[in-house]
């Protein structure tokens, strides 16, 4: 899973180029809630990407393990952060709205099937 790095890497200085563009450009151009779910989608990006560095780097989890953990926070950013990014770029809310929590579950699902792999493989060490 070593391919997907520069993919990552890539989504890492999106997180940055979107987070500079929403500190400067979008200050004066949305209200402080559209600001507040920008800047949370941003964080959100943030967070999963340097985890799924960690995951692909640190060698704890197996190829296969690391692929189910990073396509489901790829999932997420891109459902969760994404539909946020298109909401404040102008795509009608109430035709997306249902893509926001359906990108905060993938999340979640990597998650929980990050802590079910640590769990199996440190039970498998004992």
């Amino acid at each position: 899973m070593i391919r997907l790095l520069p993919l990552v890497g890539v989504l890492a200085a999106l997180t940055i180029v979107l987070g500079a563009f929403g500190a400067h450009a979008l200050q004066e151009s949305l209200s402080p809630e559209e600001l507040n779910s920008f800047e949370t989608a941003i964080r959100y990006q943030m967070y999963h990407v340097i985890v799924m560095l960690l995951v692909l780097m640190t060698g704890f989890f197996n190829r296969r393990q690391q692929q189910a953990i990073v396509r489901l926070f790829l999932l997420g950013v891109i459902l969760f952060s994404g539909s946020i990014y298109a909401i404040t770029f102008g795509v009608n809310p109430q035709s997306i709205w249902f893509v926001t929590p359906i990108g905060g579950l993938f999340f979640i699902l990597g998650w929980l099937v990050l802590a079910f792999f640590a769990n199996k493989k440190l039970q498998e060490e004992k």
